[in-house]
């Protein structure tokens, strides 16, 4: 069974890096507009109704998962991992968008990467300079790393097809509902919180690998232990800290966020001691973002191995 398990996370994640997201008919996008449906209708300004919201859409990612697994035979469970995985993982995309803002860097077109730029990123992008999208966009690359590959994968390694579609259920919502805001403040609780305990395992290991494969171990792991819990997300923290390390970088500082009259600052710390990012570190941060990305999955098809019963 989880040798059908291993086999499917590995052959998912090849298929991610071969095919990336389906341009058209992305499941993901399709459960992100059912829940977008629900809320209009579910949408109260209570705490209460938020966490059924998330309860509702979550449970049934999961019991989607538990019956796809039904069957024992080992080609359909690997073939059904298969496909959950590649539904579910987005680091090839994720890689994309960040070429894609080098190229238009490299290429002198500052407005056109603040534009593409929140294609990754919620902060207002339209007065960043060069540096600044830099930063936005290694921040980006560091944290989706861990939500879009190595939490997913350490969840399909654990509990299959069901922590594959549950996680990235909760993770949808936590991005649609889980932000700071007037209308999801109380709605939204339950599922930011949920997503930090889901990504708590995620974000440690992919934090661990920034380390043992940076460029700098030991201000990474300096970067990890001293600059992490001043990050307000104690997910992200770790993830920036040790990617800043790693690399030689700083990352942190002043973000704006909405725009016109709705339009908020937040003051992040600095993290770690390096040199202000510029433009050749963008290239950097997407390879060890990729470095990251074939450990997880190197490590959860083997712990999904290892896991096999032996009666």
């Amino acid at each position: 069974m989880t040798g059908s398990r291993a086999a499917g996370l590995l052959l998912g994640y090849a298929a991610d890096l071969l095919l990336a997201d389906p341009r058209r008919g992305h499941p993901v996008a399709g459960f992100g507009r059912a829940a977008a449906a629900l809320e209009r209708r579910w949408w109260r300004d209570d705490r209460r109704a938020g966490m059924t919201y998330v309860v509702l859409l979550v449970g049934s990612a999961v019991a989607l998962g538990l019956a796809a697994e039904r069957t024992r035979r080992p080609l359909p469970r690997t073939a059904v991992t298969a496909v959950a995985t590649w539904a579910v993982l987005g680091g090839t995309s994720l890689d994309r968008e960040g070429g894609a803002i080098q190229q238009l860097l490299a290429e002198g077109r500052l407005d056109d990467a603040r534009v593409r730029l929140t294609h990754l990123v919620g902060r207002d992008t339209s007065q960043l300079s060069e540096p600044e999208v830099v930063r936005a966009a290694v921040e980006s690359l560091a944290e989706n790393t861990s939500d879009a590959v190595v939490a997913p994968l350490v969840w399909g390694a654990v509990v299959g097809v069901p922590g594959l579609l549950g996680y990235r259920a909760a993770n949808t919502l936590d991005a649609m509902v889980g932000h700071r805001s007037a209308r999801y403040e109380r709605f939204g609780w339950a599922a930011a919180r949920l997503d930090d305990v889901l990504n708590l395992p995620g974000s440690r290991l992919t934090a661990a690998f920034s380390v043992l494969l940076g460029e700098d171990r030991r201000s990474a792991w300096r970067a990890w232990r001293r600059d992490a819990a001043r990050h307000p997300s104690p997910n992200a923290g770790p993830i920036e800290a040790a990617f800043a390390g790693a690399l030689g970088i700083r990352l942190g500082g002043t973000n704006v966020y909405g725009a016109g009259t709705g339009q908020w600052v937040e003051h992040r710390a600095i993290m770690g001691d390096g040199r202000p990012p510029v433009r050749d570190d963008l290239a950097r941060a997407r390879c060890l973002a990729r470095r990251v990305g074939l450990a997880a999955s190197a490590i959860a098809a083997g712990a999904a191995y290892r896991a096999r019963p032996t009666n």
